[in-house]
């Protein structure tokens, strides 16, 4: 039985650069982004659950979000979590609805951000490598079983650094994208 599995490999690797995409929807830009309230946590009835579980998350405008909270009884609940978060927004309540308009981004707070961003893109490629890791070791444990020969093992260890110079090149490209959307005014 051999231990490489190409598509669990690419499965992992896919997954790293999923997870890399996520984090950098999360980081504010200065454009409205509902993924921007995903962090946010509210207590109601009792227990803590995510925010777009008790509201819908809409920017309206390029520098607005909205929050159209569900059950009036919780709209104090949700301006709590949303302060709570320390995202530095300021919700104005109107009714069963949040608006929270997003203040302009510094020079420095652009540049700490573009930082950010880079170490996400770092975490993913070490996430990538280990992967990698994993893959080589694997051909080589098959190798020693009989299971492949030399020659073979030499062409999988090949299909694998191109699937990992693949989706490095994703992680840079959507890294890249990021920083410049960040660093835009």
């Amino acid at each position: 039985m051999a231990k490489y599995d190409k598509a669990d490999i690419e499965r992992r690797m896919s997954g790293a650069v999923d997870s890399l995409k996520s984090d950098l929807s999360g980081l504010r830009t200065g454009r409205a982004n509902t993924a921007l309230l995903d962090p946010v946590q509210v207590e109601v009835y009792g227990s803590m659950m995510p925010l777009n579980q008790v509201a819908t998350v809409s920017a309206p405008e390029p520098r607005m979000l909205s929050v159209q909270v569900w059950d009036r009884a919780n709209v104090t609940a949700v301006e709590k979590g949303i302060a709570h978060a320390n995202l530095g927004l300021n919700p104005m309540i109107d009714g069963q609805t949040l608006r929270l308009p997003l203040p302009d981004l510094t020079e420095d707070r652009r540049k700490d951000l573009a930082k950010l961003a880079g170490k996400y893109a770092e975490g993913a490629k070490i996430a990538i490598r280990n992967v990698r890791r994993d893959a080589m070791e694997a051909l080589k444990e098959d190798e020693r079983k009989k299971a492949i020969s030399e020659d073979e093992r030499k062409r999988l260890e090949t299909e694998v650094q191109a699937m990992t110079d693949r989706f490095i090149a994703e992680v840079d490209a959507a890294a890249e994208s990021k920083e410049k959307e960040i660093l835009q005014r």
